[in-house]
């Protein structure tokens, strides 16, 4: 039995999310599909036989046909009733069935199978598809096994819930092709629940309740009619009670093992981080075969880092817990308490084990908390200062609120909205002072992020509170400036409200607060083409601070941020490391992401472009288990991904920017991700779609009255698509007046990509001498930048093609595809190897005139460094042909390796 890797994508047919067949599927007769309930396994079927172009004859056993003998069979002979073999095999079913119990069982059971071969091999040309395998009954499936062996042709695809490939032979098949059908992404869960109307965190949510399971995800999007978040309650720490038909579909899926299964898992999930260890200190020896029985059924990873059993579908556990009445559950953390050999683990247990009204349970959770601080597991930590406050009585007043107050500040650093407002409630529910409500509210604006509903309503209330207070007033302000900025898209004010909370807290003496004030002043006066930004930068670099700030929110990163602004990028790396540092150290999941994407666009401004993909995927990847905005990660995804690995995967990201950016009303990184859309479509050579998009990036920024480009470099990208489209003097006049403002600006940096441009401009209307002139003084100064430098040779190469000097023209081709492929830059390198092939003398373009024009496409590009994948994405070819094309390549060119590929393209071309 072969066994297929899971497949890894999905497909879109009428508005429908579907699972991707793999490609070498085709050609195989039998396949098995597996996987849980509401995986899609029945639509994979579809999509399968639809690909083999037969008329599909379809059985559905359902649960009740797999204690009767031979109903499958009976299905199929009524399936295919018009053939005299079908209605033969109907009557010989139905002579068994009134046959009296008999010791001489052979002969009719041999009478089923030569009927039932005699049916399979005069059938017309079909697929047969066995739906819900699992419930085929065990005689029809002892048939069917013996009679395909005879018609080997016969495409059979089965579709079965728990099966382990290789465990034992198939009755479809013992060569069947097994294949498990994956859960979906969370951007796919995305695109299937695009018409239920529900935000970013909503959808992540969803997907994590579902694990990727679309029919688990449509059941838990909807909730009594209308459409709903995953159904959390309000109050963070009670279990939520999933919506019925999401419990069904779990409950069915737990169905598939058994009750000491299920058992076993339920304690998993009442341990934050459940480990095999735990497990079997609970289960005894057993432990190892049961984990392994709900491994085969989908419903955990065993293969988690550190070996954490980890559930596929966060619903699995909320059903296991939600199934257990208070005191059982009780019992069970109890025993937990008793098994964990974590101190911090075994008080949580002891707390959720103990009644409410113990009063030595919430002192127990806060030591808990701060141990859990310590360590570094900020969500554990989150999770205990919840308990902490509410196991303390209201009336204890100062205690009370401290305890609440902690819990904010915990679930709002690492990300957790719902902890952190069910602790604010806390908070704003008790007689406090002024200064723990505006405590609560900022921890609740700082969590909230994008996700802020009645901004106003709270930012009003907030003020309010702070009356008569100029460092809390301040502190609203300094929020009120941040909101203003990226939501309301109005820099202005945003400097407004900057400039008078910076005023406001130096009054009070509060430095923290007015480093905090200049560093937001700082950042929109840059944006706004102050002449004093970089001098209230200095300022709030100098002056001391007393409290903790967010690492994002320090006058250090943004100074990194501004170096990169001005290509520095060693100087960025250098600056960010440290704070990289610092914010996992307090797990703050936002400034972590902030910082990676910071290193990851300074190592590609640096041609790193290894570095600059791990950092921008630990980014996307943080803020999708964290469930921040992805807009932001999806901007840095799509500028690294379209430089260093593919053009559609930056192509996903930066369109999944663009949507989550209008969703959540983000101004600033709508501009940018409708930028990286832009670049990359132009780059793909797409240009009236890039236009479409940079033009609504001018807009969006012309609005925002954003004045230095050298914050998003949109200007170059306009203007080189306006060339390629022929509409010369909107270019130019684009960039005469960008020109004028970088220098008034003094942004020197911005100006050799303008070069760029106005060279590829005086190309067009024919002065190729100034044109090369341009491009090679713009090259000269962009050795730092090696991608920059790169694009500006190809911009060489491709002038000096139109001037008809195809020396220098291969010169400037050659030295760009060998920046690109040294720097690991794939679709850059592809695009420069093509250049070059379309320059050289020969057809081949190697020392070897006997290759054809598609195999001289594929061996440049191979000799450039990409790999199989890479080249069928570029060729839109498959992989095995690919592989195929390369093979007669070798064989042709006397090579055994790319490495001599490599060496006999680059002597080639010396």
């Amino acid at each position: 039995m072969q066994d297929s890797a899971m497949w890894v994508s999905a497909s879109h047919e009428n508005g429908l999310v579907l699972p991707a067949v793999p490609e070498d599927i085709n050609g195989t007769c039998r396949v098995v599909l597996f996987g849980p309930p509401g995986i899609g396994k029945t639509t994979a079927a579809g999509v399968l036989g639809r690909r083999l172009e037969r008329p599909v004859v379809r059985l559905a056993p359902r649960p009740q046909d797999a204690q009767v003998p031979y109903a499958g069979l009976l299905e199929l002979a009524l399936a295919l009733r018009p053939l005299p073999a079908a209605r033969e095999l109907a009557t010989g079913l139905d002579e068994a069935a009134g046959r009296p119990a008999s010791p001489d069982v052979a002969g009719p059971a041999l009478r089923l199978r030569r009927q039932t071969a005699a049916l399979l091999r005069d059938a017309p040309p079909m697929t047969l598809v066995v739906d819900n395998a699992q419930w085929l009954d065990a005689d029809s499936a002892a048939v069917l096994g013996w009679a395909l062996r005879l018609a080997p042709d016969l495409p059979v695809i089965a579709a079965e819930r728990t099966w382990r490939p290789g465990a034992a032979g198939h009755w479809c098949g013992e060569d069947a092709y097994a294949v498990r059908v994956p859960p979906l992404t969370c951007p796919q869960v995305a695109t299937l629940l695009s018409s239920h109307g529900l935000a970013h965190r909503e959808v992540t949510r969803v997907h994590a309740g579902s694990g990727g399971n679309p029919a688990l995800a449509l059941a838990l999007a909807q909730v009594r009619g209308h459409t709903a978040a995953v159904p959390v309650t309000e109050d963070a720490g009670v279990d939520p009670v999933l919506p019925p038909p999401a419990r069904q579909l779990v409950g069915a899926w737990l169905d598939t093992v058994s009750a000491e299964v299920q058992d076993l898992l339920t304690l998993a999930a009442l341990d934050d981080r459940p480990g095999p260890d735990l497990l079997c200190r609970l289960a005894g020896p057993a432990a190892e075969n049961l984990l392994a029985e709900a491994e085969a059924a989908g419903l955990v990873d065993l293969q988690q880092p550190g070996g954490t059993v980890r559930f596929t579908a966060s619903a699995i556990a909320g059903e296991l817990v939600a199934r257990q009445p208070g005191h059982a559950r009780r019992r069970l953390h109890a025993r937990l308490a008793g098994a964990s050999r974590d101190g911090v683990r075994r008080d949580r247990h002891s707390v959720l084990a103990a009644d409410d009204s113990e009063p030595l349970a919430g002192h127990q959770a806060a030591g808990a908390a701060v141990r859990a601080r310590l360590r570094g597991e900020h969500a554990l930590a989150a999770e205990l200062s919840l308990l902490a406050a509410q196991r303390t009585p209201h009336d204890a007043g100062d205690l009370f609120t401290e305890r609440a107050l902690t819990a904010v500040r915990d679930a709002a650093r690492c990300g957790d909205l719902s902890r952190s407002r069910a602790a604010a409630r806390l908070v704003l529910g008790h007689d406090t002072t002024a200064a723990q409500r505006i405590d609560a509210l900022i921890a609740l604006i700082d969590a909230s992020g994008q996700h802020l509903h009645g901004a106003d309503e709270l930012f009003a209330d907030a003020l309010h509170a702070a009356a008569g207070r100029s460092d809390l007033t301040a502190q609203i302000l300094i929020r009120q400036s941040i909101w203003a900025n990226v939501n309301e898209g109005d820099p202005e004010r945003a400097c407004a409200l900057a400039d008078r909370a910076a005023d406001l807290a130096e009054a009070a003496g509060d430095t923290t607060t007015t480093v905090m004030a200049l560093t937001m002043q700082a950042r929109v006066r840059r944006i706004l083409g102050h002449p004093d930004a970089a001098t209230t930068l200095s300022r709030a670099l100098s002056l001391p601070r007393t409290a903790h700030l967010p690492v994002n929110a320090t006058p250090q990163h943004l100074a990194a941020r501004h170096a990169l602004f001005d290509d520095r990028p060693e100087e960025t790396r250098t600056a960010l490391l440290p704070l990289l540092v610092e914010a996992e150290r307090t797990g703050d999941a936002e400034a972590t992401v902030d910082i990676l994407r910071g290193l990851a666009e300074a190592e590609l401004r640096a041609g790193r472009c290894a570095r600059a993909l791990d950092h921008a995927d630990r980014a996307q990847a943080l803020t999708d288990a964290a469930a921040l905005s992805p807009a932001p990660a999806c901007y840095t995804s799509a500028l690294v991904e379209g430089a260093a690995r593919r053009t559609d995967l930056a192509l996903a990201h930066a369109r999944r920017g663009v949507d989550t950016a209008r969703q959540e009303d983000n101004k600033v990184f709508l501009s940018r991700n409708l930028f990286a859309l832009g670049h990359l479509l132009l780059a793909a050579d797409r240009p009236k779609e890039a236009l479409q998009a940079l033009k609504e990036v001018r807009a969006l920024e012309e609005l925002q009255r954003v004045r230095d480009p050298s914050v998003l470099r949109w200007h170059p990208e306009l203007a080189e698509t306006l060339v390629a489209l022929g509409r010369l003097s909107q270019a130019q006049g684009l960039l005469d007046d960008t020109r004028r403002t970088a220098s008034a600006l003094g942004r020197d940096t911005v100006l050799p990509p303008l070069e760029r441009v106005q060279a590829l401009l005086d190309a067009a209307c024919g002065d190729y001498d100034t044109a090369a002139r341009r491009l090679t003084d713009a090259a000269d100064r962009l050795h730092h930048l090696p991608l920059e430098r790169g694009r500006t040779l190809l911009a060489l190469s491709h002038t000096e093609r139109r001037g008809r000097r195809r020396a220098s023209a291969r010169a400037a081709a050659h030295s760009a595809a060998d920046l690109f492929t040294a720097h690991q830059a794939l679709p850059w390198a592809r695009t420069a190897a093509r250049t070059l092939a379309r320059l050289q003398d020969t057809p081949a373009g190697t020392t070897d005139p006997r290759l054809t024009s598609a195999e001289q496409r594929c061996a440049e590009l191979a000799a450039a460094g990409a790999s199989n994948r890479d080249i069928a994405t570029a060729l839109t070819v498959s992989v095995k042909t690919v592989e195929a094309t390369l093979t007669r390549v070798y064989r042709k060119l006397g090579l055994n390796s790319r490495i001599q590929l490599a060496h006999t393209f680059t002597r080639a071309r010396e």
